[in-house]
């Protein structure tokens, strides 16, 4: 038991330092380092000058060759504008674009199917799907076209009826396949071969255990595949596809060997008649460029939809990239002066 003289004794003992002393304070929370105050240096972010360097030296490049191209009057650019909407380039620009449009809707339409047989236990699916993709993946395109504009040489006729039996009726394929009917089936086929595999490779790019975890809780093949699976492989397929519809209509332009008036082919009905080759051909050019941008525009909304969950935010728009960058750049001026 403590005595009266223990307690006066223990009184008369040195304290141990108060919280509150400022010498033993700890620097912050979590022994974080204290923020800077007046009596320490401030911190000045490093200065990249090569950075800098560089970014002006590929501006000084990017603006000298701009300039090149706008003050050249051999592109004749009064004539690329006097041409750029009348009417025979607006008709196979139109053309162009329901080319593109049908290819891609009906690949992508087919793709899915060869994909899922692709995938699927039936060894005879499997294989069908393998040798179509290899078959037409193997050919260029333009022998392709060329083989299904001569199609009629190897079947004159076709018909429907009972094999060996009455024929209820037939068709010259001639008059049956057009030029651009031709088209939409070359381009068809071919875009459907590499659909496969971009969707194939989309649905494999799903971690399995989402299939097993559908299939515990009782869910169908079909449903899985619809409601699970997909959703997921979006993510993969999405920036592929937006590459194949970019690529689908430039490669449209090949069809002009077919005489198919689309965008390429009508301009060059324009300048075989005028021999203005290099402003019709800009015509086409910035037609291209036009209808890339907004597609390429689109190609991100879709890709920033599907991105949702993947990440704990939403990437930037471009609108908020050019925002944060003008900030950044700011900051540096600041530093900087």
């Amino acid at each position: 038991m403590a005595t009266p003289s223990d307690v006066s004794d223990a009184s008369a003992l040195p304290h141990a330092p108060a919280a509150a002393d400022p010498v033993m304070k700890p620097p912050g929370a979590h022994g974080a380092p204290r923020a800077p105050g007046p009596d320490l240096p401030p911190i000045v972010p490093r200065r990249r000058y090569g950075l800098w360097l560089s970014a002006a030296a590929a501006l000084f490049v990017s603006a000298m060759a701009l300039v090149s191209v706008v003050r050249n009057d051999a592109f004749q650019w009064e004539l690329v504008g006097q041409y750029f909407t009348t009417s025979a380039v607006l008709d196979g620009l139109l053309l162009t674009l329901w080319l593109t449009g049908t290819v891609m809707v009906l690949g992508f339409l087919l793709g899915t199917l060869l994909a899922v047989m692709r995938l699927s236990d039936n060894p005879v699916l499997r294989t069908l799907s393998w040798g179509f993709v290899w078959i037409f993946r193997s050919t260029p395109l333009l022998v392709q076209l060329l083989f299904w504009f001569n199609i009629g040489a190897l079947y004159p006729t076709l018909g429907l009826g009972i094999p060996y039996g009455p024929e209820f009726f037939s068709v010259k394929t001639v008059n049956l396949l057009g030029p651009t009917l031709t088209a939409v089936i070359g381009l068809t086929l071919h875009e459907s071969a590499y659909a496969a595999e971009v969707v194939r490779g989309g649905i494999l790019s799903v971690d399995p255990g989402q299939t097993e975890a559908a299939q515990a809780l009782g869910l169908s093949k079909r449903r899985t595949l619809r409601r699970i699976v997909v959703p997921q492989a979006m993510r993969s397929i999405v920036p592929t596809a937006g590459n194949m519809l970019i690529g689908t209509l430039k490669g449209t332009s090949i069809v002009s060997v077919l005489a198919v008036h689309d965008l390429l082919y009508s301009v060059q009905l324009v300048y075989n008649q005028n021999y203005q080759v290099i402003p019709l051909l800009m015509v086409a050019t910035l037609w291209y460029i036009a209808v890339t941008t907004v597609l390429s525009a689109g190609q991100y909304h879709v890709e920033r939809y599907y991105a949702r969950g993947s990440t704990r935010g939403l990437p930037p728009t471009p609108l908020q990239r050019l925002r944060g960058q003008l900030t950044s750049l700011r900051a540096h001026f600041d530093d900087w002066t």
